[in-house]
């Protein structure tokens, strides 16, 4: 039997029940009942009866949610995920450990925690994400996580090497740069003091080089010690590069502390490679007073090519930026003006009459402790005696500094055929691709600091899975860039850019979100932290049924039109994740 709804002309269908039943070997069908009359719900819940359904008894609920997740973020990173040559590296279906792997990388992703928090968002039966029902993980403990991150550290050459091939290629732009993050405890044999970017002097830390693609994709990581020198780091980079990674030939850029000239003629050229990379301010000064940079060459353009003998087989191409030129000298003003207040101080303590500040240690202790505070001592002529103090400002030195302000020199070997002006100063430029994965890596995103771990190769391991979230992150923003306040339109965008020594600008389209907070879909602009939040809120739900309470039904809600943009975007259906 069956419900078959029957056209009438102008009035409303028949509803009828119906049989269907063979004579004569033809099939035919017979009318039962007029249910015309039902009210609709009746007629829902029949023929829902007729199809095997089971009939709910009044106040019943015709199902229960047994347990819900949030699920969208989940479906966005390990889909992204599973599409990425690391996951084939990784091994599809294969051990625990590798699924444990891919866990930890999308874990980092979406929810950053401590190894310890991590193990009890997997485990099943306290998961905080779908992440754990969708790879069957079951029970998780911090053991099997610190294992997982023993057999990734042993993996790390071969997943390097095959990025390194995917993203990297023969004459192709290598970039590299340095930062450092901190750690907890005082037993890691990597921990030392040194320089740190993250204002912790007072606390141990460990240093790591970060290898990406022109375009800044990751391609690889390496650890070292907290005290080492930036140069330092670049002989292992240029083995990595020419061994493990097979390459024969790249163009390295990186900063004018990394890249400096002890490098160059120890490692660099005899290794064969080429490099873009930029001179410190002294040396900019020495082309100046040796006659090799005339800065009135800068009154109607702001680029200008020139060689030096002191750079043989070199191109400098030297840059003036006006808008960093006025940044820089407001910058020096208010160091200047907050110094003198901290000197004036000290000034008006050892002339005062009661309680005077006196001995020529501890007005010098004071002194130098302001000339220090804001590195200023440079700039300052100081008169110290037992009983006064003096000071006043270096205004020559000051005006020799403040005329090169704005001006910066890029370095290359490269033949200006292969890469002109313009190509070499983008280059160098496109380091901020590098400070942005390092923002990533340090910040909210995947919170690569603190360290927590004691062993070398641990470190090492929470490291390089830190790069591979940021590696899946990139993609991501890639795909998701129309939704971000990314600039989703860079062609766009260089077309209005009148110099590579201007600051980029941002195209039309991203300047439009930015200002309306409203995507061209009419949705709202997210940050990618943001959206991940609200993918999050696309659940998946265990369900069931009265019918069948032992039978559990995977359900998932509507896609709001957000979501369902963004995994447009990511070509992926968020109910298929297994």
């Amino acid at each position: 039997m069956y419900i078959e709804a029957v056209p009438n002309r102008n009035s409303p269908p028949a509803i009828l029940l119906r049989e269907s039943f063979r004579a004569g070997g033809k099939v035919k069908k017979r009318t039962l009942l007029n249910l015309s009359d039902w009210p609709p719900a009746l007629v829902v819940g029949l023929r829902a009866l007729l199809k095997g359904g089971t009939v709910v008894a009044p106040g019943e609920a015709p199902f229960s949610i047994r347990r819900s997740w949030p699920h969208g973020a989940v479906a966005a990173a390990l889909g992204m995920l599973r599409g990425l040559p690391v996951d084939r590296l990784l091994g599809r279906g294969g051990a625990r450990v590798a699924t444990l792997v891919r866990a930890m990388i999308v874990a980092r992703l979406i929810a950053p925690a401590s190894k310890l928090a991590t193990a009890k968002a997997l485990s099943l039966a306290t998961a905080a994400s779908s992440l754990a029902p969708v790879l069957g993980l079951g029970a998780v403990d911090a053991d099997e996580l610190y294992a997982a991150l023993d057999w990734l550290v042993e993996q790390q050459p071969t997943i390097e090497a095959a990025l390194a091939k995917h993203h990297l290629a023969d004459g192709t732009l290598v970039l590299y740069d340095v930062s450092s993050s901190w750690l907890e405890g005082r037993h890691c044999e990597l921990a030392q003091f040194g320089h740190s970017r993250d204002a912790k002097s007072n606390k141990l830390q460990i240093v790591y080089g970060l290898l990406c693609a022109a375009d800044g994709c990751p391609v690889a990581i390496e650890v070292f010690e907290g005290n080492t020198a930036d140069p330092t780091t670049l002989a292992t980079q240029i083995a990595k590069l020419k061994e493990r990674f097979a390459l024969r030939h790249v163009v390295l850029v990186g900063d004018r502390g990394l890249i400096t000239q002890a490098r160059i003629d120890a490692e660099l050229r005899p290794a064969g490679l080429e490099w873009i990379t930029a001179l410190r301010a002294p040396a900019i000064r020495g082309l100046v007073e040796g006659g090799a940079l005339q800065l009135s060459l800068f009154d109607e353009r702001d680029m200008a090519a020139v060689t030096s003998p002191d750079y043989p087989g070199e191109r400098l191409i030297v840059c003036r930026n006006p808008a960093l030129a006025a940044e820089r000298a407001r910058k020096r003003e208010a160091l200047l003006q907050a110094t003198e207040r901290d000197l004036a101080a000290i000034r008006e303590a050892v002339g005062r009459t009661r309680r005077p500040l006196h001995g020529l240690a501890r007005i010098a202790q004071k002194v130098g402790a302001a000339l220090a505070r804001r590195h200023m001592a440079k700039h300052f002529d100081i008169d110290i005696a037992a009983d006064r103090f003096g000071f006043a400002r270096k205004a020559a030195a000051i005006a020799a500094e403040a005329a090169l302000d704005g001006f910066y020199a890029v370095r290359t070997p490269v033949p200006a055929e292969r890469l002109d002006d313009a190509a070499a100063v983008a280059a160098y430029k496109s380091l901020s691709r590098v400070e942005r994965a390092f923002r990533s890596l340090k910040t909210v995103e995947l919170d690569i600091r603190p360290v927590f771990h004691r062993l070398a190769p641990r470190v090492r391991a929470h490291v390089f899975l830190c790069m591979l979230a940021y590696y899946l992150e990139w993609h991501l923003r890639a795909r998701l860039a129309p939704m971000l306040y990314d600039d989703h339109d860079r062609a766009a965008a260089e077309a209005l850019r009148p110099s590579p020594v201007a600051k980029a600008p941002r195209s039309p389209a991203a300047r439009k979100k930015d200002a309306t907070g409203i995507t061209a879909d009419g949705l709202r602009v997210h940050s990618f932290h943001s959206l991940l939040a609200d993918l999050a809120t696309f659940t998946r739900n265990e369900v069931t049924t009265p019918a069948a309470p032992d039978r559990i039904l995977l359900v998932y809600p509507r896609l709001t039109p957000l979501q369902q943009k963004a995994f447009d975007l990511l070509a992926l259906d968020p109910t298929r994740t297994q």
